[in-house]
């Protein structure tokens, strides 16, 4: 199933998308109405979802809701760096002995189609295009050969990073956290329709140029070893999302420098998943509170 997080006449709720229709979770009072809430009920609210797939009329086009990310308002999003080895290369840092992991604040999150904000206080943005999976059982101490039992399901991720703030600390968190500096989407795809997650091709484009062009067979620490890593030192739950690293191509590493621009737009696809958009603005004046 693809399952999404949509808004229709201004409320949210859990649906699955059928072609370009979408069936929507409410039909079943049953289902959870937040994808964090419908994945902590475990294998009978999925299973629900896939009986409505199968015998409910969609409700809505695609077109008439906005999809939001999959998962609006994440636990925890881990992140690990150098996870290509041609990504290293570029960077040219050593290859990690161990998978290095930082954290996105939650409030980074935007959906497919939203507008990724150009800081006012910075013009070194750039983008970075990921697998990422989401955890769908509350898990400690996941050995690597069973840990495909904890993955919901998978989707993309864009690490939208502010360079020079991530540069101003070895954590990388600040320049990694900015609002709408975690686009996901377009949909969560379930572990089960994915044969195999290691072998997938990625590609980014900046406007229409291709900049990132790789296969998930190519990263280090695959999905696996990550949730086994992570688990051993903190409990996993519903709804946390983890996202796996990106290939060679980033902005920061082109000669000259191919930092992203306001009115340009990133487009991410990974194959057997989907393709997640979003464009760059100017960060707006009301983005300013206090």
């Amino acid at each position: 199933m693809k399952l999404v997080t949509f808004i229709h006449n201004g409320l949210a709720r859990v649906g699955a998308v059928c072609g370009d229709s979408v069936v929507d979770s409410q039909d079943d009072p049953k289902i959870p109405a937040t994808m964090i809430d419908f994945l902590a009920a475990g294998d009978s609210a999925m299973e629900r979802m896939r009986r409505l797939v199968e015998s409910a009329q969609p409700q809505f086009l695609l077109s008439e809701v906005k999809l939001a990310a999959p998962v609006a308002r994440p636990g925890k999003y881990l992140a690990v760096a150098l996870n290509y080895a041609d990504h290293i290369a570029e960077t040219g840092k050593d290859k990690p002995e161990y998978p290095s992991f930082f954290t996105k604040q939650s409030t980074c999150v935007i959906g497919d189609g939203d507008a990724i904000h150009m800081p006012k206080v910075s013009d070194k943005l750039d983008y970075e295009g990921e697998l990422a999976f989401v955890i769908g059982k509350r898990c400690r101490h996941v050995p690597v050969d069973i840990a495909h039992q904890v993955i919901a399901g998978f989707t993309v991720a864009n690490d939208v990073s502010v360079r020079d703030f991530q540069a101003r600390s070895p954590t990388m968190m600040l320049g990694k956290s900015f609002d709408t500096c975690g686009p996901l989407g377009p949909w969560l795809v379930t572990s089960d329709e994915i044969t195999d997650p290691h072998n997938l091709n990625l590609k980014t484009w900046v406007d229409d140029e291709l900049r990132q062009n790789s296969n998930t067979q190519h990263m280090i620490f695959n999905c696996y070893e990550m949730v086994a890593y992570l688990s051993q030192a903190m409990t996993l739950e519903p709804g946390d999302v983890i996202t796996t690293g990106t290939p060679s191509g980033v902005g920061v590493k082109m000669q000259p420098r191919g930092y992203l621009k306001v009115g340009q737009t990133v487009r991410i696809e990974i194959e057997g998943i989907g393709t997640l958009s979003n464009s760059v603005v100017d960060e707006p004046d009301d983005m300013v509170i206090f």
